[in-house]
């Protein structure tokens, strides 16, 4: 972490709520469940899938994760009526994962069920290393009932290979990322050529062994090294799909739909989109240096 992003990461507590939301609006659909709903028609209209989450994370209170439960059952119930494209996926730490394990499978089992009678898919998002461990857990006990759920890789971690090994077992669906999360390098590799090495490996491995993945990045390098990985496999467009972030390098989510690849855009959206923001930008800290571009711009 550079002496700027941590200066800038300090002082994020003080930072203006509108300065925040310059950073945040491009990224996130807007506060209520309309306004994904539109973006997402929007989308669909351009011919590129969707996969909808509800902002928050890290719950406090059990009433919280029940709430998010009863929401994402009216996403689903919504997708189904407007027949849109689109899944969702779900951080099993707004469930309660931090509360109580049972606690929160119990939830994530409410919402595949629901999920399942609209057939409709939820993924599992993959959290900060203190996470992983019951992600996995919770994915591997609900893959022995629901086939409609997948589950997260993020190559920046040193133990993705094995859990990759473990995930080719049951033909997982797996979104493979670089992953936001700073962590120790005893746990994690902190060389960005290495995470780029690295998920091209794991790309390799999953594809190889019939996984479906979605390749979820924004580097030219890694979608062009995934053009390679498709060709050698002679993989048709209906085996894999590209994932990008909404509001993210719209030039090179055209680019890389024109060339025939599916792609699917993950749109958030909720009331929690300021703690929500400021929790990202401590957790990665150099995005913390377009908050400063944005006061920069501000008159």
């Amino acid at each position: 972490m550079s002496a700027l992003d941590k200066l800038i990461t300090t002082c994020l507590p003080v930072v203006p709520k509108p300065l925040v939301q310059v950073f945040a609006r491009p990224y996130i659909a807007g506060e209520r469940l309309e306004d994904q709903i539109r973006t997402t028609t929007e989308l669909n209209h351009d011919g590129l899938m969707v996969t909808t989450a509800i902002l928050g994370e890290f719950v406090q209170r059990r009433e919280e994760s029940e709430e998010a439960v009863h929401r994402y059952k009216e996403v689903l119930d919504h997708i189904e009526e407007r027949k849109l494209d689109s899944t969702i996926h779900v951080k099993l730490s707004q469930l309660g994962l931090k509360l109580d394990k049972e606690f929160c499978y119990q939830n994530m089992r409410k919402i595949l069920t629901h999920a399942r009678e609209r057939k409709n898919f939820v993924r599992m998002d993959m959290e900060d290393s203190s996470c992983i461990d019951d992600t996995l857990d919770i994915y591997f006990q609900l893959r022995k009932e629901f086939d409609n759920t997948g589950v997260v890789i993020q190559s920046r971690m040193r133990r993705s290979l094995a859990d990759v090994r473990k995930l080719q077992a049951v033909q997982a669906n797996v979104r493979l990322c670089k992953g936001i999360y700073l962590e120790p390098r005893e746990i994690a590799f902190v060389d960005p050529q290495i995470i780029r090495n690295n998920y091209v490996m794991l790309l390799n491995e999953l594809l190889s062994a019939g996984c479906y993945v979605g390749i979820a990045t924004h580097d030219e390098q890694l979608i062009w090294a995934s053009y390679q990985i498709l060709d050698r496999l002679k993989l048709k467009p209906s085996q894999y799909e590209f994932q990008m972030l909404h509001g993210v390098d719209l030039q090179l989510r055209r680019i890389t739909q024109r060339a025939g690849h599916r792609l699917r855009v993950s749109v958030s959206f909720g009331p929690n989109w300021y703690p929500y923001s400021l929790r990202r930008l401590r957790k990665n800290p150099a995005i913390a240096g377009y908050i400063l571009k944005a006061m920069l711009r501000q008159p």
